[in-house]
């Protein structure tokens, strides 16, 4: 594997030596353990789905693997700067919501500020608006 920017040197340590075992393994034989355990940290560190690209490996295997540490990844800012996802769960409100909604398509935009709105009122509208024709 050249070298890759944007891919961690440890990252890159771990793909040669699985390019070295699968040029050198006979048949179908099983990743060794040791090349599953270099995945798994790698995973810890740089994420399931990066590591399992990287690695050519099958996501929900390493997923299964890396246990639910990996999923439970402490909330900070990816070390890569080109990973733009990342969800934020609100707590439960214990009031009523203020709400704008902004649509923009074919025919025109459409604002609606909604206030004193609920999730499943927020829900119902969102419905309504998609499946209308």
């Amino acid at each position: 594997m050249a070298r890759k920017p944007g891919i961690p040197k440890e990252l890159q340590r771990i793909c040669r030596r699985f390019d070295r075992w699968r040029k050198s393994r006979e048949g179908r034989a099983p990743i060794p353990e040791r090349l599953w355990r270099a995945a798994v940290e790698s995973a810890k560190e740089h994420g399931v789905c990066r590591t399992a690209q990287v690695l050519h490996l099958d996501y929900n295997k390493l997923r299964r693997m890396a246990g639910s540490t990996v999923l439970a990844r402490q909330a900070t800012f990816p070390s890569d700067s080109r990973s733009a996802f990342m969800e934020l769960v609100a707590p439960l409100a214990t009031g009523s919501l203020d709400c704008v909604i902004e649509l923009e398509g074919p025919r025109g935009k459409l604002r609606i500020q909604w206030k004193g709105t609920t999730a499943p009122d927020l829900a119902g509208l969102s419905r309504s608006l998609w499946e209308a024709a």
